[in-house]
């Protein structure tokens, strides 16, 4: 089957409008010879005569402006494409589907969300958020464009399928009641502690991380409770059950009846921005990407 050359539609156009070979080939600033070779080849592609030659010029044959009325239809549907098109790269259509982690969620997301939805309003906008594998699935499915990752340096993320770019470190902080005496220090060491209990995110990574941090200073924390939340964490270390840490993220919403000391020497997690390194951005994960750098620099200053 033969494929339609748009461009010499173009030319046939040009010769049916003029009524000359010269003529149109001087409109297009090509030799008439080339113009006659390109209608040659359109009538070999067709399989018949588009166009009569006569002592004054040329006129279409029936078929030439049959073949002329679905040139008209391709170009006002490749000028839709072209427009269409032009609005996604211009960013006033599209979608821009975003993955995160909850923590990311509560807070540098909502800040991302709303500054592309300003400069881009006319972008739908979608999140969703899962744990770590629940996004790397969703991202292969190609279900998410984007993702907030984590990951700690003794596990990082490290997949060939995966482009990431490091937005910043999240370190980690202790958590105690506004009385505790630890609460008027400017930074405590991990060793100071091994006289108090924890309250720890059951299942969850920074119960690793306290698990690796006191082992690492020669103890092991006494839990004294589990709890399913950051939220449920913080009213824990206030009623006085325990201490706790949390990465900085994670504390958008401190109480006032918690303060978050720094931990000195504690481990950073690294927050990273994530896409399959096969998949070229859309116009709109592009500009979403800057956006997630300047929000994630203000959240580190």
């Amino acid at each position: 089957m033969a494929i339609l050359d748009l461009h010499r539609l173009h030319v046939l156009r040009e010769v049916g409008r003029s009524g000359s070979l010269t003529s149109a080939a001087a409109a297009l600033s090509f030799t008439t010879s080339a113009v006659s070779q390109q209608i040659a080849k359109l009538e070999q592609e067709m399989g018949v005569v588009l166009i009569e030659r006569h002592p004054r010029g040329v006129v279409l044959t029936e078929a030439g402006h049959a073949l002329l009325h679905y040139a008209d239809d391709i170009d006002r549907t490749v000028e839709a494409a072209r427009a269409e098109m032009g609005e996604f790269a211009g960013l006033r259509r599209g979608q821009l589907r975003l993955g995160t982690f909850p923590t990311g969620g509560a807070s540098l997301m909502p800040d991302v969300v709303l500054a592309f939805r300003a400069r881009h309003p006319e972008v739908a906008v979608t999140v969703v958020s899962a744990r770590r594998d629940g996004l790397l699935e969703r991202l292969r499915r190609r279900e998410i464009e984007l993702t907030l990752l984590w990951d700690y340096p003794w596990q990082q993320i490290e997949d060939p399928d995966l482009a990431l770019v490091r937005l910043t470190n999240d370190p980690t902080v202790l958590l105690v009641p506004r009385e505790h005496p630890i609460a008027k220090l400017g930074s405590v060491r991990i060793g100071a502690l091994s006289d108090q209990e924890w309250v720890v995110r059951d299942e969850h990574p920074v119960a690793d991380v306290l698990s690796r941090v006191c082992r690492d200073a020669g103890f092991e924390p006494r839990i004294a409770f589990a709890a399913n939340d950051y939220q449920e964490t913080q009213g824990m270390v206030a009623a006085g059950i325990g201490i706790a840490l949390a990465p900085r993220l994670a504390l958008m919403a401190l109480r006032p009846d918690v303060v978050a000391v720094p931990l000195a020497g504690s481990p950073k997690r690294r927050i990273l921005l994530a896409h399959l390194e096969n998949r070229r951005l859309s116009p709109a994960a592009q500009q979403a990407t800057k956006v997630f750098r300047s929000i994630a620099k203000g959240a580190a200053s």
